[in-house]
């Protein structure tokens, strides 16, 4: 049996680590994706990186051990949405 389709939002401020601010599978992932397309948001589709993420309570900042994974994820976003990097 396939396992269900999984999305996560994450929502990064540059001021503190990137939070899940949603998460779902099968319809609610296909909802979350739909929401992202809309609203032009940069869509990833990493399954490992979404299943350790689909573990982080919503509302809540990802682990340190996920921090590499995310800079991938950040800088995929900043180059696909035309944005300069942020330097630290």
């Amino acid at each position: 049996m396939k396992a269900p389709k999984l999305a996560v939002s994450i929502e990064y401020d540059g001021t503190r680590a990137p939070k899940v601010t949603a998460k779902g599978a099968g319809h609610i992932a296909d909802k979350i994706v739909q929401i992202a397309s809309e609203k032009g948001i940069p869509i990833k589709q990493d399954q490992a990186l979404t299943e350790m993420l689909s573990q982080v309570e919503i509302d809540s900042e990802i682990p340190p051990v996920l921090y590499e994974a995310m800079v991938q994820v950040l800088v995929f976003a900043y180059q696909v949405s035309g944005k300069t990097i942020p330097k630290p």
